[in-house]
């Protein structure tokens, strides 16, 4: 069990187990290490930050026709998982869109920063932000609103995605949810434009944004669990299995799996601390697969002792468990089974491009509304609905809080989380909350509605109950919130002629381009008023000498 851990502990953990191992070596007695915020920000690494360049071919009505992206990733000084995150970086980038052709390369750089690792999304959600960059720069040269050209391009059921894998009809739900949220966003436009007209200098901002999140590791022979179960002659069942519970609910919903399949009351069962002596050969906690696989060889497990107690229950079928339980045991009959759950037809060739590379996608969309002070580049979140589809949740309380946590995560990227590094040395200068702006409680959306996607059809779905995987794919929607601060930048810049507000400015503006993360700073700097101007520094002051700070 851990305090938190959203992949920094995936591999990074290594190096303070190396420490404290040596420690021991060394000294022949017990050590112990922790270390300070700033020592676990400078070793632990970071998400990886991404550089993209993309061409794209696209027609007057907004319909995507190709698409040329060259991605490149800061890996740090070594690979880590950085292999990974990119291969689910290009196999997101095309969110939730048809894009007939595609020329998509990604390379790992290797820098002088630390070496950055796993986080949250996995390179999913880098990968969807440059795609959908990309889409608010088009439908500003088409003077489009983007939220059309999103529905324009979406995928249809049937559709194949770049890495050649069909979007199931029974489990293609995008669509759908888009057009649950739409009156909300049309009736909330009208108002937001209202409030633009008459304000100056306070902006509001709107963004509908979907999401696909493949689920599977991309490393096959990870995409396996293990469990063991005893059941006691008390009545009590002891379940152990491979995932480790670090506050996203894991535990709860294997008890709540082993006690369907057993059909016994929640609190007949107890979970065992995740261990390697009880649980051998686990794969990582990660991926938003550990409900899967896990949760599937529970349901193995007990499916065996259900069997193996089938005979006690219909001799006996008024008594309660515990007379059942020892009954069996004293009949000698074995009240302990192990269960193994692999993924079926999971496994994708890279070099032939063939072979399913995700079990299934989960699915959502967002709607976000924020209000932008253009004078000091601060902004409050005011309406946030989602609506997820999660298939059969197994436990909707645990579910809408990971949303919400996965959201507020997002938020943070996508607006306050900024990095700062020397450009000498490669060093991180933000190394700890007095500089590095985690969400607070003021950043959470005012008003947030989660909702879970209600009869969607789940019989094509293999997997535990119908149910989805749900840590990872909710993050990106955060980004909503950045990409409804950018429609509020557009409103703002239309008080600057020239200055390439999108739909509305002038044929010489360019089209807005606004970078991750969206701090005050650069929104301010984005909304292009005479005091920009004048703050300003020339590009040929700037030439030779080196900043103090490079943001990443």
């Amino acid at each position: 069990r851990m305090g938190g851990g959203f992949g920094g502990k995936e591999s990074r953990s290594a190096l303070v187990a190396a420490f404290a191992a040596l420690g021991a070596h060394h000294t022949r007695r017990s050590v112990r290490l922790v270390l300070e915020r700033a020592e676990d920000m400078q070793t632990s690494g970071q998400r990886h930050p991404f550089f993209g360049e993309w061409r794209v071919g696209v027609m007057r009505d907004g319909r995507l026709r190709a698409l040329r992206a060259r991605i490149f990733s800061n890996g740090g000084f070594s690979h880590d998982l950085s292999v990974g995150v990119l291969e689910r970086a290009v196999s997101h980038i095309d969110n939730c869109y048809r894009i007939p052709h595609t020329d998509i390369v990604g390379r790992i750089c290797r820098t002088n920063t630390q070496s950055n690792t796993a986080f949250r999304s996995f390179g999913g959600c880098q990968g969807m932000f440059m795609l959908e960059s990309m889409l608010c720069e088009v439908a500003d040269r088409l003077r489009m609103p983007v939220e059309r050209l999103r529905e324009i391009n979406m995928y249809r059921a049937g559709d194949v995605t770049p890495f050649m894998q069909p979007l199931p009809p029974a489990d293609w739900n995008v669509p759908r949810m888009w057009q649950q949220l739409k009156p909300r966003f049309d009736a909330r436009r009208a108002e937001v434009d209202a409030f633009n007209a008459a304000s100056r200098f306070r902006k509001r901002g709107l963004a509908l944004l979907p999401t696909k999140f493949g689920i599977s590791f991309g490393a096959k022979h990870l995409n396996q669990g293990m469990a063991l179960v005893h059941v006691y002659m008390d009545g009590s069942v002891l379940v152990a299995h491979g995932g480790t519970e670090m506050g996203q609910g894991l535990h709860t919903k294997m008890a709540m799996v082993a006690a369907e399949t057993l059909q016994l009351p929640l609190e007949a069962v107890f979970i065992s601390e995740t261990a390697t002596n009880t649980a051998a050969n686990t794969s990582p906690t990660a991926a938003s697969a550990s409900s899967d696989l896990n949760g599937f060889a529970v349901h193995n497990a007990c499916r065996v002792l259900a069997d193996r107690l089938r005979p006690y229950r219909e001799r006996m079928p008024d008594a309660p468990f515990s007379r059942i339980a020892r009954t069996a045991y004293l009949d000698r009959c074995n009240l302990t089974a192990a269960g193994h759950y692999a993924t079926p037809d999971i496994g994708f060739n890279w070099q032939t491009q063939s072979g399913l590379l995700y079990f299934y996608f989960t699915q959502g969309v967002a709607l976000a509304e924020v209000e932008l002070d253009t004078l000091t580049g601060a902004h409050t979140t005011r309406h946030v609905d989602i609506v997820m589809d999660v298939g059969r949740s197994l436990n909707k309380a645990i579910d809408i809080g990971q949303i919400e946590g996965a959201f507020a995560q997002g938020q943070g990227w996508a607006t306050t989380e900024e990095f700062l590094y020397s450009p000498a040395s490669g060093r991180l200068l933000t190394q700890g909350p007095g500089n590095y702006k985690i969400p607070s409680a003021m950043d959470i959306p005012r008003d947030f509605r989660v909702s879970l996607l209600e009869g969607a059809d789940t019989s094509t779905l293999k997997t535990i109950f119908s149910s989805k995987g749900i840590g990872e794919p909710p993050l990106f929607l955060g980004a909503s919130v950045f990409f409804a601060l950018r429609d509020a930048v557009l409103a703002a810049r239309k008080h600057a002629p020239g200055a390439g507000a999108g739909a509305g400015a002038d044929e010489a503006g360019p089209p807005l381009h606004l970078e991750i993360p969206a701090t005050p700073e650069v929104l301010r700097m984005a909304c292009e008023d005479e005091l920009v101007a004048m703050a300003r520094i020339p590009s040929e002051q700037k030439e030779g000498r080196l900043p103090f700070a490079l943001r990443i």
